[in-house]
């Protein structure tokens, strides 16, 4: 099941905690609320601002999006964009391997690895249940000046909140998601892990070609 709430998370975790659990199943409504926007900062701001928008947009638009895949992945990259460091978040995951890499290749290879997610996990975004109520625990800064690390969970009615952990930062003055964790498990580490022996292997350029093409598919059971 852990695998399945990374994929959406890996997905869309980038604009908001909510579609962290896409793939979740989820069948009751929740009943608590979320914590209020004054008494959180800006970076925990963001995570509930977008859950609650996004949840009204899936709900408002699930006939279209079922009917229209095409409006579904445009949602969904727009969405990405706006809330994701992509760039950054892939040289976390190429790691050693972005040492040397030029600007293009890491770009290419973000923009692959999205893409393929996308056409993988993106369905499960149709199954979404927008019964369940987004609330951020705490936020801290990272250490190092790296950023905040925003502490939520979704909060849902018959079942244990799920824990979905942030970490961002700011860029160009707007504050940017790099990476997540669902329950304990990290976007940024699962892929490290798949990709570093390919990556050994083949290069930068090599891989996000075979991601692109479908070659390899991006998996997200954890190590």
């Amino acid at each position: 099941m852990i695998r399945n709430v990374l994929a959406a998370a890996t997905l869309l975790t980038v604009s908001t905690a909510t579609l962290a659990l896409a793939a979740f199943p989820m069948t009751a409504t929740a009943a608590q609320p979320a914590a209020a926007s004054t008494q959180l900062g800006a970076p925990s701001q963001l995570v509930l601002s977008n859950s609650q928008r996004i949840i009204t947009t899936l709900e408002r638009r699930r006939a279209e999006f079922t009917k229209n895949r095409a409006a579904l992945s445009s949602f969904v990259n727009s969405e990405f964009n706006q809330m994701f460091d992509r760039d950054y978040a892939a040289k976390l995951v190429l790691g050693r391997h972005a040492r040397g890499a030029s600007p293009a290749d890491v770009s290419a290879f973000s923009t692959a690895l999205g893409d393929n997610l996308m056409q993988r996990y993106g369905s499960s975004l149709l199954d979404f249940n927008t019964k369940l109520t987004p609330r951020v625990k705490s936020e801290a800064p990272l250490p190092n000046n790296m950023g905040v690390r925003v502490n939520s969970e979704l909060v849902r009615g018959g079942g244990d909140p799920v824990p979905v952990t942030y970490l961002m930062h700011q860029v160009g003055g707007q504050w940017k998601v790099f990476d997540v964790m669902v329950e304990g498990v990290s976007f940024v580490q699962t892929f490290r892990n798949q990709f570093d022996a390919p990556l050994s292997q083949k290069g930068i350029k090599a891989v996000a070609a075979d991601l692109a093409s479908g070659q390899m598919q991006a998996s997200t059971k954890s190590k």
